[in-house]
């Protein structure tokens, strides 16, 4: 009869993370923590909670810009498949410090704090251009396409 090795899939195994050394530096993500850490002015942010006396603690917004900002740049752009990521990727969970917000959360926060948020972009793209990231070809905000009646004909030529 054949001696087989088992089979433990069904197994659990608990395997020690560090958070900290899943974040490379020279990626994407590492420059991410680095620049909304150090480089952002996130005051604007605490005008909006004043639970220091009362209320739940609210998940801290470095987390909640690194993990918004890290979805869209990976094409997620839903708060629930942002949360999503939070719970099953490593990379989610190293930046968010394996923090996992709910999507009602995620969904309240870009809601409520949508100007801020638009503020932080302007100054992630300042930042970029200063430490020579952006390469000034050709920059683009917004890809969406709009349905048109122009013709190429009467829309003229560069």
């Amino acid at each position: 009869m054949a001696n087989y090795k088992p089979d433990l899939s069904c197994q659990n195994k608990f395997i020690p993370i560090n958070f900290a050394e899943q974040i490379l530096p020279g990626t994407f993500e590492y420059a991410l923590c680095y620049i909304v850490e150090n480089k952002l002015d996130l005051s604007g942010f605490d005008a909006w909670y004043n639970n220091d006396k009362t209320g739940a603690a609210a998940y801290p917004p470095t987390v909640m810009l690194k993990i918004i900002l890290l979805g869209y740049a990976h094409g997620l752009i839903s708060s629930r498949r942002i949360a999503k990521a939070c719970e099953n990727n490593i990379l989610f969970m190293s930046v968010s410090g394996d923090i996992q917000p709910h999507y009602t959360s995620i969904a309240g926060f870009v809601a409520k704090m949508h100007e801020q948020i638009e503020l932080m972009f302007t100054q992630v793209l300042m930042i970029c251009d200063e430490e020579g990231l952006i390469g000034r070809n050709m920059f683009a905000i917004d890809g969406c396409k709009l349905k048109s009646n122009a013709s190429k004909e009467w829309s003229g030529t560069f």
